[in-house]
């Protein structure tokens, strides 16, 4: 007998969830603010360093829109790099990862985050377009 430790994959799916559950529930408000009945795809940027894992955001994305206005749609994941702001270039640098904040270029260290944290939804994709006539 196999025994598989899934503790470590309980707590990143709550924290999806509970995410997913918080963005059908803005999505939401902006649906009904726009008297849409339906909405095809929500649009969101994701950063790097935003500590969400997208799989499991897609995954609980799909339990969260049950019986909502959301039910069906789709989540389009815009995942962002990490871009700093390196002061000896002058200049935004993309990181190659996470696990060096040097630049790139002159590979000076930099702490000054310009991308790579967002969470953000960008736009919802109207199911219903007759709802704008």
């Amino acid at each position: 007998m196999q025994v598989v430790s899934v503790q470590e994959e309980v707590p990143t799916r709550m924290h999806e969830l509970s995410i997913a559950y918080s963005l059908v529930r803005v999505a939401t408000e902006a649906v009904q603010e726009a008297q849409i009945s339906q909405v095809s795809a929500v649009h969101l940027r994701l950063g790097v360093l935003s500590g969400v894992v997208k799989e499991s955001l897609l995954f609980s994305y799909d339990i969260a829109t049950e019986n909502t206005p959301l039910a069906g749609s789709q989540l389009i994941i815009e995942e962002l790099p990490i871009i700093i702001f390196c002061p000896t270039c002058n200049a935004e640098q993309t990181l190659p990862g996470i696990q060096s904040f040097r630049c790139p270029v002159c590979g000076q260290p930099s702490a000054q985050i310009v991308q790579g944290k967002e969470l953000q939804i960008v736009s919802l994709e109207v199911a219903d377009a007759a709802a704008f006539a």
